[in-house]
């Protein structure tokens, strides 16, 4: 039996990746690719590019962030971009780098630490990917996505849809034929499949209909910014240009930036930072100005990660409990503000009904009632949203709910992909 793999799989996530492995003989377990993270086979997908050089991920990337006292480029949610045309890169220490050399450089490292962990060269992969990227091109996003794995230095590379890969590992531990569900609820996007599994190897035709909407844990963490936190850096502010008579608000568009984890950065914009500073001279009355320091404070201070990570962990915090608080302070800005489950359900009703609209559409389109449905299977802490999973378990009477253990239930039926296409 070989020990060294040829191919891997990887889940690649708006939040987390992850890497396996397998050969024609063998499948490998996930890979070690953070060894300071709580569970180091999973990699945050975060990247620091430090003013003075270098590029750093995951864990290390916030610690060397907050090393350099904040001053370069902190990134997440990079996945968000792949299907945006009008994304073409961000400035990082004065050159232009486009959405895939981003992307590349996350996967990049992720390659040579597997390299590194199995003593071998491996330049094959198969990346999952959503039903459908978030943006308006799928077949975009994806050439930008393989575009970015042959930067990485993969030569060789093939895809396979996210759900189907979860679908294939929760089909190799079943005992009997029934119709199933699978849920992955991933920070960017939530994917379900219908298929029928057994005691089987899974066939092409078990799957019945895949699909998916570009709406999962980072919009649910936008709309409690947006309900409860936006306040706090000027959403209600009122100003009034010089020599004007109209009293006027926040524009849409930069709330839409603020409050979207994956592209709060670019308030960082030139055009947008003069725009925020004009703001804050025309603005009517002191409460206003000070709310307008907060968000220039958090915007130059590339503070958004960590608002975000407060916002996130209140949210999950709202899962168990019926209240809780986002706490942010930094010099120049402080936020308290006390959440409720009932105030998070009522803020994201709009985001949860587009995930149950999806499920259930999935569902007709395989051609079988809910009521058919004999099992289902989620993955992703989203899953965990108390409205999103009664909802689910409402229009499911007759399933029985399983959970996914852990994040690693798409890198685990990728990995299984990867050794069938091996042994084809």
């Amino acid at each position: 039996m070989s020990e060294l793999p040829t191919v891997y799989a990887i889940d690649f996530g708006t939040s987390n990746s992850l890497l396996a492995a397998a050969s024609r003989e063998r499948l490998f377990d996930p890979v070690p690719l953070d060894r300071d993270a709580s569970d180091p086979t999973i990699l945050r997908s975060i990247l620091c590019f430090p003013d003075e050089g270098g590029v750093f991920v995951g864990t290390e990337a916030l610690r060397q962030f907050i090393e350099h006292g904040a001053e370069g480029r902190l990134l997440r949610s990079i996945k968000h971009h792949l299907g945006s045309r009008s994304f073409r890169g961000t400035i990082i220490r004065g050159r232009q780098v486009s959405a895939e050399e981003l992307v590349a450089a996350l996967l990049r490292q992720m390659r040579v630490r597997a390299d590194a962990h199995f003593g071998v060269e491996v330049r094959r992969a198969l990346l999952g990917r959503p039903v459908h990227f978030d943006g308006e091109d799928d077949a975009f996003a994806e050439s930008r996505l393989r575009k970015a794995a042959e930067l990485a230095g993969f030569e060789k590379v093939h895809f396979m849809p996210e759900p189907v890969a979860a679908a294939r590992a929760f089909s190799a531990a079943v005992s009997r034929e029934e119709l199933a569900l699978i849920g992955d609820f991933g920070g960017g996007t939530s994917d379900f499949t219908v298929l029928r599994i057994g005691p089987r190897a899974l066939g092409r035709g078990d799957v019945l209909a895949v699909g998916g909407v570009a709406i999962a844990g980072d919009a649910l963490d936008g709309s409690l910014m947006r309900a409860q936190v936006s306040r706090h850096f000027g959403a209600e502010v009122q100003y009034c240009v010089p020599f004007g008579k109209n009293v006027l608000r926040m524009p849409n568009g930069i709330m839409q930036y603020l409050c979207s984890p994956a592209h709060l950065s670019l308030l960082q914009r030139r055009d947008i930072a003069s725009f925020l500073a004009d703001v804050r001279r025309w603005s009517l009355g002191e409460d206003d100005r000070r709310r307008m320091d907060q968000l220039i404070a958090l915007v130059e201070e590339t503070q958004g990660f960590q608002l975000f990570e407060a916002i996130e962990q209140a949210k999950r915090a709202l899962s168990s409990t019926k209240e809780a608080e986002i706490v942010f302070s930094y010099p120049g800005i402080d936020v308290q503000e006390p959440v409720t489950r009932a105030g998070f359900e009522e803020a994201s009703r709009r985001e949860v009904d587009a995930i149950l609209r999806c499920l259930e559409d999935v569902v007709h389109a395989a051609g079988v009632a809910l009521e058919d449905i004999g099992v289902v299977c989620c993955t992703g802490g989203t899953a965990k949203v108390p409205r999103l999973a009664a909802e689910i378990r409402r229009r499911l009477p007759a399933a029985r709910m399983e959970q996914f253990k852990g994040f690693h239930s798409v890198v685990e039926g990728l990995s299984r992909e990867a050794q069938a296409l091996e042994t084809s």
